[in-house]
């Protein structure tokens, strides 16, 4: 039997976890510039906007989410539940539709609704309870 002495799992743990934290910070550098450059092209901006979650496009709550965040108003944690939101996947080619350029009105405070439902009657409560908070966020936002 052969015992290997080299970089194991645990030493390598805390590399692993400083890349992390590296990604994390590039990640949030490169979330902001996309923002801004979204923001310009599209001319848009939630800041001083009457907020109306029944009617609203995914690039207008995408950049209110990113408002509260770097504000300190919502952790990414609670972010979440809003990015899924903003998602969106075309039915004929199946790659994701950009936001910047689709102007469909959604009314999110419907698609929690929808997803609290859904995830109830999974038995998923952790998703359910997100998407409580996020309903609860966007309700107390308006």
């Amino acid at each position: 039997m052969k015992v290997d002495t080299g970089a194991g799992y645990l030493s390598s743990g805390s590399r692993s976890l400083a890349g992390t934290r590296a990604d994390t910070q590039e990640f949030g550098a490169a979330l902001r510039a996309r923002t801004a450059d979204t923001r310009e092209a599209t001319g848009s901006s939630a800041e001083g906007q009457t907020l109306d979650f029944t009617s609203m496009t995914r690039q207008e709550l995408f950049d209110w989410m990113n408002d509260q965040i770097r504000s300190g108003e919502m952790s990414l944690d609670e972010s979440s539940a809003f990015l899924g939101m903003t998602l969106k996947i075309s039915a004929a080619t199946g790659e994701p539709v950009d936001m910047a350029t689709d102007t469909s009105r959604i009314d999110f405070t419907d698609k929690a609704r929808q997803g609290i439902e859904f995830y109830q009657s999974h038995f998923d409560y952790a998703s359910a309870d997100l998407l409580k908070n996020a309903l609860d966020k966007m309700l107390a936002s308006r």
